[in-house]
């Protein structure tokens, strides 16, 4: 009888030194409480639901205690949710990602009005001004690019670009991009109105002009052949953008465009969000770089949305009046799609409410995607 209730408690024992309590740090308990924070933040304030859920999610999963050997965590061999994380660590999703939205972007405002691609391009001022930092704070080259793409605004270019630059830095810098994107109606608005005078905030735009079948389709063509031919290292993405805009805009491929913009990128999007999530488990995430690319990630879109609010004001001053541009509209060179393109059209209805700017506001945020892929594409080429 001793006997079997020795086994018996020694069962006991050893079961309860497999369990997450036996196991748990603080630093667990510090992360599942980031991840309650982002399903908080989605669910409550409608932050990016779509990506902060299964982010939120996988923080969660990915701190959840066990003993090494089991092949359960994302980082042990063989695991079901390592393989997941093969299409993160890889580059695969990403792309993916661009495909989708290609085949739901319409480059009609930019079509329309060409000039509003170079507010997207002054945006990505916030990629190279991170990268600065980065370096003077003494991050080695390829670390401080992988950190600038945070500037983007664009999670699956941080992913892609991290993954190839800064393999151990991805999670820091994945969740850092995916957090400030949900973040863009907090953190623009008042750097827009620091650097705009009432008056420009009132500025109307000229209608766009209505863009032809024909224009549509021959944008991404030409888009495909300039942008790779100028930069080939950008070609898994900017390739699979302009794919997905060609298959959206031809009209003859509304299958394949509507796999791409909904169920392929929906099922993309939560295994990108999960694994990311639980790539940030205590042990790998809580570190003293982890503090510094988010710190470093909020200064790149502070410079990145006064880049582009700014270069507007700048170019104002070569543009007769009736053709200025309303530089409430500069925060979209922000690739986060459609998100500051709306923070610029509710900000402008805050001084008139009759003053429509989505539409114009559509233009550099598209811009913005493009130039993101670009400025990813550069930086691969020089420190890869």
């Amino acid at each position: 009888m001793n006997n079997f209730f020795d086994f018996f408690r020694e069962g006991i024992v050893e079961f309860l030194g497999y369990t997450g309590f036996a196991n748990a740090s603080w630093g667990n308990l510090i992360m599942i409480l980031v991840g309650l924070l982002f399903i908080t933040l989605a669910i409550v304030k409608d932050y990016e639901p779509l990506l902060l859920v299964p982010i939120g999610f996988g923080i969660i999963l990915g701190n959840i205690p066990f003993t090494s050997g089991l092949q359960i965590g994302v980082y042990e061999d063989g695991s079901v949710l390592n393989y997941l994380y093969f299409g993160v660590l890889k580059g695969v999703y990403p792309p993916l990602i661009f495909l989708g939205i290609g085949a739901m972007t319409d480059f009609s405002a930019l079509i329309s009005n060409p000039k509003l691609i170079l507010i997207g391009a002054a945006a990505q001022l916030g990629i190279f001004g991170a990268y600065a930092i980065a370096l003077l704070l003494g991050f080695s080259s390829t670390e401080a690019g992988a950190i600038g793409i945070i500037g983007g605004a664009d999670g699956p270019t941080a992913i892609f670009l991290s993954s190839k630059l800064a393999p151990s830095m991805m999670g820091a810098i994945a969740i850092s991009a995916y957090s400030y994107m949900a973040l863009v109606p907090v953190i623009q608005p008042p750097i827009m109105r620091l650097f705009t005078t009432q008056k420009e905030r009132v500025i109307r735009m000229r209608p766009s002009r209505v863009v032809t079948h024909r224009e549509k389709v021959l944008f991404p063509i030409l888009c495909i052949l300039l942008t790779a031919f100028l930069v080939p290292s950008g070609l898994p993405l900017l390739g699979m953008l302009f794919f997905g805009n060609l298959l959206k805009e031809s009209s003859v491929t509304r299958r394949l465009a509507n796999t791409a913009s909904g169920p392929l990128i929906d099922i993309v999007t939560i295994l990108i969000g999960l694994t990311v999530g639980c790539s940030t488990q205590a042990n790998t995430f809580l570190r003293w770089e982890s503090i510094l690319i988010f710190i470093l990630g909020a200064a790149s879109f502070v410079i990145a949305t006064a880049g582009g609010v700014l270069f507007v004001k700048f170019f104002n001053l070569f543009l007769k009046e009736g053709n200025k541009i309303n530089p409430l509209i500069g925060n979209s060179g922000v690739s986060a799609v459609p998100d500051s393109a709306r923070v610029s059209h509710i900000e402008g209805l805050k001084y008139d409410k009759t003053n429509y700017l989505l539409m114009h506001a559509m233009g550099p945020n598209v811009a913005g995607v493009i130039g993101s892929a670009v400025a990813a594409g550069i930086l691969l080429s020089f420190l890869y």
